[in-house]
C-alpha cells in the first residue's frame, strides 16, 4: 500500500497546486490512501467548511490539523459533521471533533491520530496520556496500519515520541514548521519517521505568508495580520510504502517540488 502524506496546505497557492497537480501525483506514485494537514488551508490560519470539502473532492481521505484548527468559529460549528477532519487528540476535551479515526481501505483498518506538541503550543495537554488511553481503547480491534500526525515545533519532541512507540506504530510524521526535514527514515524497530513533512504553499514566502507583515512584526514586536503570499506554490509530501503482508513500513520517500518560476 502506498500512502501519500501532504505537508501543511497554506492558503490559495496551496489549494491551486493541489487542484492542478494532485491527481497526477497520486497516479504517478500509485497512491491508495491520502492524508493532508489542512489547518492553514483557509487564508493561512484555519480550515473552513468550503475548503475542507474542496480537499475531500480531491480524493483526500483524512485531513489533519493543529493549533489553528479553531481559529475561526465556523470550524467549531461544523467539525462534528465530518469525522475525517481531525483536531489534535490532546486539545482540551470540551472542544468538538475527534483526534483520531479508523478508515478501512483495501481491506486494511488504518488508524490516523492527530497529536500536538507542548513546546510553544497553547491550550493543549500532554500528548502521552491521551494517546496511551487511545491505544487501550483499540486493543481488541484489529488495526493494520497506524499513523500519527505530530503537529509541533520541536524536532526532539517529535523524535522522542516516535522512539517511544517505535515498532508499535507504522509511521509518525511531523507537521507545523512548514519546512521539510531531511531525516526521513525507518527507525530501529520498524516505524517510519520524519520530523516535518513541510508545506504546500507559496515557495517565495515566509513559511507561506507574505513577507511584509512578518518582517513588520519581527521589527516592531507588534501584532500583524499575516496573509498568504500570492506566489506559486511548492509541494512538500512523503510517500509511505507499507508491506501488504506484514503491514510494516518499507520506506518513507520525500517529495519536494518547487515552481520553475517563483512568481
Amino acid at each position: 500500500m502506498n500512502i501519500l502524506i501532504i505537508g501543511d496546505v497554506f492558503g490559495k497557492p496551496g489549494r491551486d497546486f493541489l487542484s492542478a497537480h494532485l491527481r497526477a501525483i497520486q497516479n504517478k506514485y500509485d497512491i491508495d490512501f491520502t492524508i493532508a494537514n489542512g489547518e492553514n488551508i483557509s487564508n493561512g490560519n484555519h480550515v473552513s467548511k468550503k475548503d475542507f470539502l474542496f480537499l475531500k473532492s480531491l480524493n483526500i481521505d483524512v485531513v489533519t490539523s493543529g493549533n489553528h484548527i479553531f481559529q475561526k468559529k465556523e470550524t467549531l460549528e461544523f467539525i462534528n459533521e465530518y469525522p475525517t477532519l481531525l483536531r489534535p487528540l490532546n486539545m482540551y476535551s470540551n472542544l468538538p471533533g475527534k483526534g483520531y479515526i479508523v478508515v478501512n481501505k483495501k481491506n486494511k483498518n488504518i488508524l490516523i491520530v492527530n497529536l500536538m506538541g507542548k513546546v510553544f503550543m497553547p491550550h493543549v495537554n500532554n500528548f502521552y496520556e491521551p494517546f496511551k488511553k487511545l491505544l487501550k481503547q483499540f486493543k481488541n480491534l484489529k488495526i493494520d496500519i497506524s499513523i500519527v500526525d505530530f503537529h509541533g515545533e520541536a524536532t526532539a519532541e517529535k523524535r522522542a515520541f516516535a522512539s517511544c512507540y517505535d515498532g508499535k506504530l507504522t509511521c509518525v510524521f511531523g507537521t507545523h514548521t512548514h519546512v521539510q526535514t531531511a531525516d526521513n527514515q525507518i527507525l530501529e524497530k520498524g516505524s517510519a519517521f520524519i520530523s516535518d513533512v513541510g508545506m504546500t504553499g507559496s515557495y517565495n514566502s515566509i513559511i507561506g505568508a507574505d513577507f511584509k507583515a512578518v518582517i513588520y512584526k519581527e521589527k516592531t514586536n507588534l501584532r500583524a495580520h499575516f496573509k498568504p503570499s500570492k506566489n506559486k506554490a511548492q509541494f512538500n509530501a512523503c510517500v509511505l510504502n507499507v508491506d501488504d503482508k506484514t503491514n510494516k513500513a518499507i520506506s518513507l520517500e520525500r517529495i519536494y517540488i518547487v515552481p520553475i518560476k517563483n512568481n
